[in-house]
């Protein structure tokens, strides 16, 4: 009994000594930490998407505390109102920012890009876009897989089964900017976010020649450069045989869209401008008299026969008047 005692005793010794020396260690390496981040923590969204650069929003919250310029720094989900709210927490400037939302430049419908093969292998666009260039003849376009819809921690994107290609829901999207990273053809695009979701911006990203994106696909930029002409701000540029709208200097003034032979930009939230009456008809009579001089030579030839015919009575008449002097 002594014996089971003793041990007991001594257990209970180390234990408490053992807890001492936690303790001491604990409290002689224990690292402060600002309370401010738990707080600054509570005020973003929580979505912990990694539309901020970080892991999630407890690494947003240090960066926030602890670096002097938070212009950098920006929380997608959370917004403008957000990062005001969190600035003057912390008595520091917050950078403005436009609110953007993701945009799908690909408007290769399977009406107007047929399929050439199909894919047996896993329904991943990452898998497929490391075997080969896809199931049509477009090598620029979106696969239609669904990486981007798996990627969205806000379901505001879903693959359409009519057109096979993904659409955003633009009032459930936040720029996180998951879904950019998820497409390995780069398609997806955060762009300026248009008040009631307007938009105008060139649905196609390939960079082949005209001849080869009319033969994939029938709704693709062929980079005649018609919209940049039109432009009167200067927000089209053609650069490797794709069109480009920069939408900071896009005024949304629709000209570009009509002038566009293969429909590939896209026009959202807005009617297209009534096409023009038009200088077409003006220019056609102004051709007509170009024509003219053309057909004149073709009448020369019926004029000959008259010209030869005074020449003939010139003739005639000295054989008269010789005929006569006899």
């Amino acid at each position: 009994m002594e014996v089971l005692l003793y041990t007991i005793l001594t257990l209970c010794v180390l234990g408490v000594l053992a807890a001492v020396i936690l303790y001491v260690v604990a409290q002689k390496f224990k690292v402060e930490e600002d309370p401010r981040i738990d707080q600054v923590e509570k005020m973003l969204p929580g979505a912990n998407c990694g539309g901020c650069g970080f892991a999630g929003c407890r690494g947003m919250a240090e960066a926030l505390v602890k670096r002097d310029d938070i212009s950098a720094l920006y929380c997608p989900v959370g917004g403008g109102d957000c990062m005001k709210a969190v600035a003057g927490f912390l008595g520091k400037a917050a950078a403005e920012k436009e609110p953007q939302v993701a945009t799908v430049r690909c408007g290769g419908t399977c009406e107007k890009r047929p399929r050439t093969n199909q894919f047996n292998g896993a329904r991943s666009c990452a898998v497929a876009a490391s075997l080969y260039i896809g199931e049509t003849g477009c090598s620029f376009g979106c696969l239609g897989f669904g990486d981007c819809v798996t990627a969205c921690s806000f379901d505001a994107i879903h693959i359409n089964p009519a057109t096979g290609l993904p659409e955003v829901d633009a009032d459930k999207c936040t720029a996180c900017g998951a879904c950019v990273k998820a497409c390995p053809k780069q398609v997806i695009e955060l762009r300026k976010k248009w008040p009631k979701n307007r938009a105008v911006y060139v649905s196609c990203v390939s960079k082949d020649k005209g001849a080869v994106v009319m033969k994939a696909c029938k709704a693709g930029c062929i980079g005649c450069g018609k919209c940049a002409k039109v432009c009167a701000f200067g927000a089209i540029t053609v650069e490797n045989n794709l069109a480009y709208i920069d939408p900071q200097k896009c005024k949304l003034c629709r000209k570009c869209v009509n002038e566009c032979p293969t429909g590939a930009i896209r026009l959202v939230g807005m009617e297209p401008l009534p096409k023009a009456p038009k200088t077409a008809p003006a220019a056609a009579p102004a051709a007509a008299p170009a024509a003219k001089p053309a057909a004149a030579p073709a009448a020369k030839p019926a004029a000959a026969p008259a010209a030869e015919k005074p020449a003939a009575e010139a003739k005639a008449a000295p054989a008269a008047k010789k005929t006569d002097a006899e």
